[in-house]
């Protein structure tokens, strides 16, 4: 049913229909009961949330490059061509629009966090110097998502350049 589902709502925006979506409408798309989706989600807020969520993380394997350097270079490049594509930019300006003013939480910075968490982990344990998984989000991660989502240029060149700002300020 999630799968169903969260196609759905893929078609859907795809579509345009983001602003006029609606829970029977995904409902009648995924051929599923409404009844389902409200006990599931609760609103159609929720749903998309947690759709864009998982689109936007899908399963991605962290660099390992051998340097916390390479590895957040490459992660930054790799998440910047990412959501750098239409149909996530679709995803995150939907995201953004369906958390309206609720700054409580983000399940994809908490996502994003932990995985930045891994790879600084990872690079103390080979006695790197690195920096907290926080400036990771706030540093790099965060200036790619802003870039994608008010349609600014964010590139390989950028995105390294971000890397680099973290590293300076960790001296």
């Amino acid at each position: 049913m999630r799968d169903a589902v969260y196609a759905a709502v893929g078609e859907l925006v795809g579509e345009g229909e983001r602003d006029s979506m609606t829970i029977p409408q995904v409902a009648e798309r995924a051929g599923v009961n409404p009844t389902s989706i409200y006990r599931r989600w609760g609103t159609i807020d929720a749903l998309l949330e947690e759709v864009a969520v998982s689109a936007l993380t899908e399963d991605e394997p962290l660099p390992d490059t051998g340097t916390i350097t390479g590895d957040l270079q490459a992660w930054a490049a790799i998440i910047a061509a990412d959501i750098g594509r239409p149909e996530r930019i679709i995803y995150l300006r939907a995201m953004a629009s369906a958390r309206g003013y609720r700054v409580d939480a983000c399940p994809c910075w908490d996502l994003r966090t932990r995985q930045a968490g891994q790879m600084t982990d990872r690079a103390r344990r080979r006695g790197e110097q690195a920096p907290a998984p926080r400036q990771v989000v706030d540093h790099i991660i965060a200036p790619l998502y802003h870039h994608a989502i008010f349609g600014l240029a964010a590139g390989p060149e950028y995105s390294s350049a971000l890397v680099a700002d973290v590293f300076a300020m960790c001296r």
